[in-house]
């Protein structure tokens, strides 16, 4: 598993609005239009555009 960090307020925002959950997502990589989250049980990543 990558190593992520808790999702800050807007980027709790920014997944909420792709129709994830914040709760379960860390974030390992932010970027200006990026974010890149990952998983907190099962590893798995994904790429959300804001």
């Amino acid at each position: 598993m990558k190593n992520g960090k808790n999702p800050t307020r807007r980027q709790k925002i920014a997944i909420k609005d792709a129709g994830q959950n914040p709760d379960n997502w860390f974030v390992f990589k932010a970027e200006a239009t990026v974010l890149h989250i990952v998983h907190r049980n099962t590893g798995t990543t994904k790429i959300i555009h804001i």
